[in-house]
């Protein structure tokens, strides 16, 4: 009876551990891609240990999995830091995020149903009804335009039927918001945004024109990262 019980208390123990490493790789994440804390800055453990009121094991093993992620970067015996941004890694990864995305969209036009459209469609609607934020300083505002923003982008592709190119796109999504969100740091910030482009986009996709709903997802993606790529250059990050 006694050995049983020990093996439950382990086993809870076990599952209790497991959440609240969950935990902390959640919040860690979550401020990392919106831009919380700066690229290439030190990650230092009893701060991050203040700033989410977890312990150390469950915060270092969060920094590790996002290190795997490319979120974070491992200096050998001197901790964590934020991964640092580059011009040459903006252009690779829009260039991968191009024809990632365009391969999910053409498919998901090609697979669509009637049940797909209508999510586009509601999926536009909630962004257009989302307002712009007025400045780069309503962190509020911003996210909450950000999030709809990411859904109506995932609502485009959700029906290209393959589980590994909506991860893989996913994996990129998160990179290229990373990028936008380090842009924040500037004295110059400027938010990105258009509903016109969206609208565009979205008219394409439902009428089947896989050509055009590409070729203007593709401008759309470009145009956010030349933007952050002037920031870049501005910054003479390399």
């Amino acid at each position: 009876m006694n050995a049983k019980f020990t093996e439950t208390v382990k086993k809870s123990e076990a599952r209790s551990d497991k959440t609240v490493a969950e935990s902390a790789y959640k919040l860690l994440r979550a401020d990392l891609l919106r831009g919380q804390f700066e690229p290439a800055t030190r990650l230092r453990l009893n701060e991050l240990q203040a700033r989410y009121g977890l312990g150390l094991s469950p915060i270092r093993e969060a920094l590790l999995l996002l290190t795997s992620e490319g979120l974070v970067a491992a200096e050998g015996q001197r901790g964590f830091s934020v991964a640092p941004v580059s011009l040459a890694d903006l252009i690779d990864l829009t260039r991968m995020r191009r024809l990632v995305e365009t391969v999910a969209l053409t498919e998901s036009i090609e697979r669509g149903d009637d049940e797909w459209e209508v999510g586009v469609m509601s999926a536009f609607h909630r962004l257009s009804r989302t307002p712009m934020p007025s400045s780069a300083n309503d962190v509020d505002a911003v996210m909450k335009w950000e999030e709809k923003h990411r859904a109506f982008h995932n609502s485009l592709i959700a029906a290209c039927g393959s589980p590994w190119l909506l991860r893989f796109h996913t994996q990129l999504v998160d990179h290229t918001e990373r990028y936008r969100q380090a842009r924040l740091f500037s004295p110059t910030r400027k938010l990105l945004g258009s509903e016109n482009e969206h609208q565009a986009i979205m008219t394409a996709v439902l009428a089947r024109n896989k050509g055009e709903a590409c070729r203007l997802a593709e401008d759309h993606i470009q145009r956010t990262a030349d933007a952050v790529g002037q920031w870049l250059a501005s910054e003479s990050i390399e």
